[in-house]
């Protein structure tokens, strides 16, 4: 049986070679993925490091997009409904200088489950507030940086 994470990572591998390149280039890996949590860890390479030998902020960003909308992505496929998703808005706070392996976590996943069921019961638009942090677990347990994202799903079936 393969497991959930790994059937995630190839999720996103064919999300970013097809639809969006930016992710595939990042090289993101899925550490965790349960109902409630997802884990994701981007690499600290040559291609994903500013001029100044940190994480620059668009794979950042990239992080916490895939870890939000894939944590998403089981509920609404379980549901056989036709729900679109989107991030309304972005917000970043970047509290220390990303020098390693980034991990970004969401713990949002049964409320994601319930916006799903209501979006898929309604026809209307939803909207939740997601929050995620990103840590470099090889250097230190702090929070290098938090982000809101707005999950957005609409019901087109």
């Amino acid at each position: 049986m393969v497991s959930r994470a790994l059937k995630t990572n190839r999720l996103i591998r064919l999300f970013g070679i097809t639809k969006v390149p930016m992710i595939w280039y990042c090289r993101p890996k899925v550490i965790e993925h349960t109902d409630e949590k997802i884990e994701i860890r981007i690499p600290f390479k040559r291609r994903t490091k500013n001029h100044l030998g940190s994480m620059y902020f668009g794979v950042l960003a990239v992080g916490a997009d895939i870890t939000g909308g894939f944590l998403a992505m089981d509920p609404i496929q379980e549901s056989g409904r036709k729900i679109t998703l989107i991030f309304k808005d972005f917000k970043a706070d970047f509290l220390k200088r990303p020098e390693g392996d980034v991990h970004f976590i969401c713990r949002d996943g049964l409320a994601i489950k319930e916006l799903v069921k209501t979006a898929a019961s309604s026809g209307e638009r939803h909207n939740y507030k997601l929050n995620i942090e990103a840590t470099v677990p090889s250097l230190s347990p702090d929070i290098v940086a938090k982000f809101e994202l707005t999950l957005s799903l609409k019901d087109k079936t």
